[in-house]
């Protein structure tokens, strides 16, 4: 019985340890990996926070699309009802993570602020990766006469078979959060 019961702990002790070394390495790579191994499917997701600046969003069916998906660079379209105009592009950069805002019209032309976010300022965890705007954002918030855009950090959190997130926040307050249910993959 004791023979039994310390072979038992071992093996819970090297799973345990298995999964540890796992999730070793580059939080960042571990991140686009969580973002690959969800490739092909799609989620719904509902506005989880709670400014009024989201009514629209949050009366609206949200739906990613994890697609478009490489080793460096995942696709994910991001719809808000019949508005399909928006894309969240994550690429593998030499110094960590970007984080872009595809949108275009149902033709694929560009229409409004394009290919705006930024780049991961830490390493983040395989969870979350937050993006400060970076300059050539800003630069494009400035010249359409957004500048409450210009502080604006977004984030991604990737929780495996349970939530994926997307965040928008600014240091006056404003905050916006969606969640999308992993466990509920939709049907195409």
């Amino acid at each position: 019985m004791k023979i039994a019961l310390i072979a038992a702990a071992a093996l819970a002790s090297m799973t345990a340890s298995a999964a540890v070394a796992q999730e070793a390495g580059n939080p960042q790579d571990l991140f686009l990996q969580r973002l690959n191994a969800l490739c092909g499917q799609s989620f719904e997701g509902k506005v989880v926070s709670s400014d009024a600046a989201d009514d629209d969003f949050r009366n609206s069916r949200l739906v990613m699309q994890v697609r478009d998906c490489a080793a460096g660079e995942v696709g994910i379209p991001f719809a808000v009802g019949e508005d399909r105009s928006r894309r969240w592009v994550v690429t593998r950069t030499d110094a960590g993570l970007r984080l872009k805002h595809d949108h275009r019209d149902p033709q694929g032309v560009i229409h409004g602020y394009h290919m705006y976010g930024g780049d991961t300022a830490t390493a983040g965890t395989a969870e979350r990766q937050e993006f400060p705007v970076d300059r050539e954002s800003i630069a494009q918030f400035v010249a359409g006469g957004a500048q409450v855009s210009t502080t604006n950090v977004w984030a991604m959190e990737v929780h495996p078979d349970r939530m994926f997130a997307y965040e928008l926040r600014r240091p006056n307050g404003r905050f916006m959060r969606v969640e999308f249910d992993l466990t509920k993959p939709l049907a195409d």
